[in-house]
């Protein structure tokens, strides 16, 4: 396969530049054979690495028995799947989609029925964050705080404005009597890897809650353990009202979902939102057996084992090469150095060396492997980013 002669297909919206074939643990294989260490897992998607035999076999008994019903009727692994996120999160109800994106428009859309109960005069405003990033539909954009993004696409959602993460004071200042709800990312990722102070996300809690404001936490890239704890929230000892998750929820199923208080999903009645494919039986299995396998393989407490090293190794790259980089950030296996140049160029020879990764923003290298890393996965990322910076 061709990637020029496969680029006259598609939308120009992705600089493609590989064209990979198969997957094995941590690692990637192209057309040609070629194999490449994974630290970018899809962004964020395979947090069990690839070719997972118990979670193949889970699709392939599904498949075997049913793959689509619709919402107009219930379907057991979406059953089961529901109950394995209120568990985990401690949430009452839950709406699957078909992706983080619309995991957002939903969570926007119970906020505003919300505060339409309470008040149909209700503006519906919605404070977000500077820097951050919930998703590319013209809803989720409208609460992404990077004006790039938003620009072209104009005139989105009204009733958005933006406090600065991590500066409470910014956000009591924006606070209105229209205002139904507060969103964020719990770890911001595009904007740059900046985990949420203590004092920011318990001083939203407590503002949130004495003017009956809903705190939405987007967790689609930092939840399902990957810094640690199966939601990055669980780490200061709240509970949002409403929370978006998806990417490692299906470990590559494209899935997503949104849960919500027993008192803040009442709001939504049928009619309300819908979805034909959200949450359907395969979907939801795959679902399931990435709880199931979680569970098992003990995951969370593996990422707590290793992502110390992870650290450590990012810790001495800069070091070692402290006039390259700026900063070393982040939770878990979520972590984000800082350069003092183009993060595209250390990307792109990274790949020359068969090394996968990404960027946040124009500066910013984002580590998010999949789950199942080790040490030695860590070493050898380790050696060629050695070999990369000292070229530059």
């Amino acid at each position: 396969m061709d990637i020029e002669e496969a680029s006259k297909h598609f939308i120009h919206v992705y600089n493609r530049n590989k064209i990979f074939a198969k997957g094995e643990n941590v690692y990637l294989y192209d057309t040609e054979g070629n194999k490449y260490l994974d630290m970018g897992a899809g962004i964020a998607v395979s947090a069990l690495g690839y070719s997972n035999e118990e979670y193949k076999q889970g699709l392939k008994d599904q498949i075997d028995k049913i793959i689509h019903t619709s919402n107009l009727y219930f379907n057991e692994p979406a059953i089961k799947a529901a109950g394995y996120i209120s568990e985990a999160s401690g949430l009452d109800r839950v709406f699957f989609t078909n992706s983080g994106t619309e995991a957002i428009e939903g969570a926007i859309k119970l906020a505003r029925k919300y505060a339409y109960l309470k008040n149909k005069d209700s503006k519906g405003s919605i404070i977000a964050m500077e820097h951050s990033f919930h998703g590319r539909s013209m809803g989720a954009l409208s609460v992404t705080g990077t004006k790039h993004y938003r620009e072209p696409f104009e005139p989105l959602i009204g009733g958005v404005s933006f406090a600065e993460y991590n500066n409470l004071e910014s956000v009591k200042a924006l606070v209105t009597e229209d205002t139904c709800a507060v969103i964020l990312e719990t770890l911001q990722g595009e904007g740059g890897i900046y985990p949420a102070s203590p004092e920011f996300i318990t001083g939203l809690r407590k503002l949130c809650d004495e003017n009956d404001i809903l705190l939405i936490l987007d967790e689609i890239q930092c939840g399902m353990g990957r810094t640690g704890k199966m939601f990055t929230y669980q780490y200061y000892n709240i509970k949002p009202d409403i929370l978006t998750m998806a990417k490692a929820l299906g470990c590559g199923v494209p899935v997503g979902a949104f849960a919500a208080s027993e008192k803040v999903a009442e709001a939504m009645c049928p009619g309300d939102h819908g979805t034909t494919y959200g949450g359907n039986p395969l979907a939801t299995a795959a679902v399931c057996k990435v709880f199931e396998i979680y569970k098992d393989k003990d995951i969370v407490s593996h990422v707590n084992e290793i992502s110390p090293y992870l650290k450590e190794k990012l810790e001495a790259l800069q070091s070692k090469y402290s006039s390259i980089i700026k900063d070393v950030r982040g939770m878990g296996l979520m972590y984000g150095i800082e350069l003092d140049m183009p993060a595209s160029q250390v990307v792109t020879e990274a790949l020359e060396n068969n090394l996968i990764l990404i960027s946040a923003g124009s500066n910013i290298i984002r580590f998010v492997p999949p789950l199942i890393v080790e040490k030695e996965h860590i070493d050898t990322m380790y050696n060629i980013l050695d070999k990369v910076f000292g070229k530059f």
